[in-house]
């Protein structure tokens, strides 16, 4: 996992205990620390139900019927107010 512009470069201090073991595990595993740290937190973070945003397009309402060009200026004539 290279560092590019989708990454951010953080520092956390671990154990070293814990650092020991999370490197010799990157080893075996023939993966680097960073890789099994960011392995690691994908569990912790909550899970999403929403599907993935789409952009949205105009008109959002189709219609068959004629197209109406309004200006800000006709719908303030259009719409009264108070």
């Amino acid at each position: 996992m290279a560092a590019g512009k989708n990454n951010i470069r953080s520092t956390i201090d671990i154990p070293a205990p814990l650092y020991r073991e999370l490197k010799e595990q990157a080893a075996q595993q023939g993966t680097s620390v960073r890789e099994r740290t960011t392995q690691g937190a994908k569990p912790v973070l909550p899970k999403s139900d929403l599907p993935p945003r789409r952009r949205v397009t105009s008109p959002l309402i189709q219609s068959s019927g004629p197209r109406v060009r309004l200006s800000s200026e006709k719908l303030y004539e259009l719409i009264e107010f108070p």
